[in-house]
């Protein structure tokens, strides 16, 4: 079977299931149109609040400038967006959800935030001109993309020369006894805080398991080496559970 994330695969990984790519695309739809409105509750209670401060890390890993122009992907609800427009940046959020979009649009609304611009878009064949974006920013979504070499081809491309990547995503965290626990928490009790909070305990065992069949670090780092990127760099969070990569494009 062909690596994570390639192009010449018949199937793709759906959790723990081989699908095809556009069973796969479809069945991903369908979990977050399903999740879109609890979403950041559910991010709250499975990491106890903790995604807040990978995020913030992440945002300052970014260095958004006033006058940039950023391309969140995948950045749906806003929660990077918001982050990076208070730094003056004019930041595009996409997503192929459009009920993440309009969940992102609502809480925005209510927040008083201006000024972004929302697109519905694929990751893998993205609708910008090439050297569009000063930087591209992906938190929590490149796992969910059907083709992931696609997307980060994609990425070198809408970025200018100069221009930097950043993805936050769950990896394999490498402390000791740490993944014995976290394994058996997020199988056994995600589901069912999934049921209780959302009615959804499917979508979060899917989401559990698209964890568990994405790239480890280094693998992952190598997939955006070959996509264009030069001067990647990993930064693990809590051994590993979450990991900041990056590189750029030169």
């Amino acid at each position: 079977m062909s690596s994570p994330g390639t192009n010449d695969a018949d199937t793709v990984s759906f959790g723990y299931e081989e699908v095809s790519p556009d069973e796969k695309t479809r069945r991903v739809g369908a979990v977050f149109s399903g999740v879109a409105k609890k979403y950041d509750i559910m991010n709250d209670a499975m990491s106890g609040g903790m995604h807040r401060l990978w995020k913030d890390r992440f945002v300052r890993r970014v260095k958004p400038r006033e006058g940039e122009d950023i391309l969140d992907m995948a950045g749906g609800t806003g929660d990077i967006a918001f982050r990076m427009a208070e730094r003056g940046a004019r930041i595009t959020v996409s997503d192929i959800n459009q009920d993440m979009l309009d969940v992102g649009l609502e809480r925005a609304g209510k927040r008083g935030i201006d000024g972004l611009v929302w697109s519905c878009q694929n990751a893998e064949e993205l609708s910008f001109p090439d050297k569009t974006f000063d930087a591209y920013t992906i938190a929590f979504g490149i796992r969910n993309v059907t083709r992931i070499d696609r997307a980060l081809a994609e990425a070198h491309r809408v970025l200018k020369r100069g221009g930097r990547f950043f993805c936050l995503e769950f990896s394999t965290t490498e402390w000791p006894g740490f993944a014995e626990v976290y394994d058996a928490y997020s199988h056994k009790l995600v589901p069912k805080i999934g049921e209780a909070i959302a009615g959804d305990a499917d979508s979060y065992r899917y989401l559990i398991e698209s964890i568990r069949r994405f790239p480890k670090m280094k693998d992952f780092e190598a997939m955006i080496r070959a996509a264009g990127f030069r001067h990647t760099r990993v930064e693990p969070i809590m051994g590993g559970l979450v990991a900041i990569h990056s590189g750029w494009k030169v």
